[in-house]
């Protein structure tokens, strides 16, 4: 091309580009200009008044204070790229619900952020589809919120989530839920959820779990979570549900190809459950002295035609106990198919006797390192271990590859929310 050529071209190019810039410009200010200020409201009544008239682009504000009231809203819907949010005004002094419960039936595209549940006689926040096990919850975004005191006792659970599908829970705080079966967050059938970054701190001692997903869920990914003392199974992808309650109604198993990759879990008794699922994976954690076992692998759902526990997997996690921790690193449950489990490349260490480092395993490990301490200099808080384990646990380079090509496809939607860039990468 001629030199005036190249010239009269790039011009060209460049007016275009002014062009088409002022006029993304405009359209900016136009879709800002449009958009409606934010409700503000300082109580219950104010908020489920401003839920019953919201759409898509709604957004309100909760005003600093105490909501002594519960909430029941229905039927709360957005729209693709205009969520409903509902959030506190001043992230910094959260609205706070005092000893009542918040629930949402069959919302879709809704985001809740930045306020407390606290003290709430029953699920402190309960999310589900309204009862219509073919009609989903969806596209739903939980983000810095803080759910304590649930119950305190029985079966009662932080956050309930039953039927929702595309859901990202991500930098929120769950302690003290029920210690009579609850879990800090528990799900029934649930498919393509993302909890990242969050925290659960559980009461030690109690008969509860963490994170538990059954009753047909699928697709579950827990990332970069820290579960302290979260009762008798931190993380359980399985359980026993009652046939009527699966979603879908058709699914033939508890839980499958769900994964929990760089979390921290400290104490529990046992740091996973697999329980009547398949395809389910146990990535790159640090687990440090669980008090009873390490993981379980058992079968509670025992109706004829459903999945039977297999095919799974426990992988470059570090574990580190002392002696008195453990009673047997895995826990074996009968009707399931342990030989079938995948064991690989895991640093297994009793700091105070390395030679009691080897685990009893129901299939052989692959690449597994036995007896060698990896350092960690506190393991109330572990960080990274010495250098020549860093291959191991949380802090490995080989977890983001396993969040690449593994986890993140199953929950692509849920990872396209998260705030946090370089984590979702």
């Amino acid at each position: 091309m001629h030199c005036t050529s190249a010239r009269r071209a790039t011009a060209v190019l460049v007016a275009v580009l002014s062009v088409t810039a002022a006029y993304a410009a405009s359209s900016a200010a136009e879709d800002a200009a449009e958009a409606p200020a934010p409700l503000r409201v300082s109580d219950a009544r104010g908020l489920a008044e401003a839920l019953r008239g919201a759409g898509p682009g709604t957004v309100i504000e909760l005003a600093p204070g105490t909501y002594e009231r519960g909430l029941h809203a229905a039927e709360v819907r957005g729209a693709p790229g205009r969520p409903v949010v509902v959030r506190s005004a001043d992230p910094n002094h959260p609205a706070v619900f005092e000893r009542a419960n918040v629930q949402f039936s069959d919302p879709a595209y809704l985001v809740l952020e930045h306020f407390v549940v606290r003290s709430a006689p029953s699920n402190g926040l309960n999310i589900d589809d309204g009862g219509s096990r073919e009609t989903p919850a969806h596209h739903l975004v939980l983000r810095g919120l803080v759910i304590e005191g649930t119950g305190p006792d029985g079966n009662k659970d932080g956050i309930k989530l039953s039927g929702v599908d595309d859901l990202l829970v991500e930098r929120c705080t769950v302690r003290s839920w029920g210690g009579g079966g609850g879990s800090g967050i528990d799900m029934v059938g649930c498919h393509r959820a993302l909890f990242h970054d969050c925290r659960l701190q559980g009461r030690t001692g109690t008969a509860s779990n963490g994170i538990q997903a059954k009753g047909g869920s699928s697709e579950i990914v827990v990332r970069r979570c820290r579960f302290v003392d979260a009762g008798d199974r931190a993380v359980q992808f399985g359980g026993s549900t009652g046939i009527p309650y699966f979603r879908p109604p058709d699914a033939k198993y508890e839980n499958r190809r769900s994964v929990a990759l760089g979390n921290v879990v400290i104490g529990a008794s046992a740091a996973v459950a697999f329980v009547g699922t398949e395809e389910s994976a146990f990535l790159y954690n640090t687990v440090v002295r669980p008090r009873r076992w390490v993981l379980r692998i058992l079968q509670e759902q025992r109706a004829d035609g459903y999945l039977r526990c297999r095919a799974n997997t426990f992988a470059h996690n570090l574990v580190v106990w002392r002696d008195g921790d453990v009673r047997t690193h895995v826990n074996i449950g009968p009707d399931t198919h342990p030989e079938t489990f995948t064991f690989a490349e895991n640093l297994w260490c009793q700091v105070d006797g390395p030679a009691a480092s080897t685990p009893r395993l129901p299939a052989t490990e692959t690449g597994g390192v036995y007896g060698k301490d990896p350092g960690l200099a506190d393991l109330s808080d572990p960080g990274p271990p010495d250098e020549a384990y860093q291959a191991f646990g949380h802090t490995a380079e080989g977890e983001a590859e396993a969040w690449r090509k593994v986890a993140r496809p199953m929950v692509a939607w849920a990872a396209g929310q998260v705030q946090r860039g370089a984590a979702a990468k």
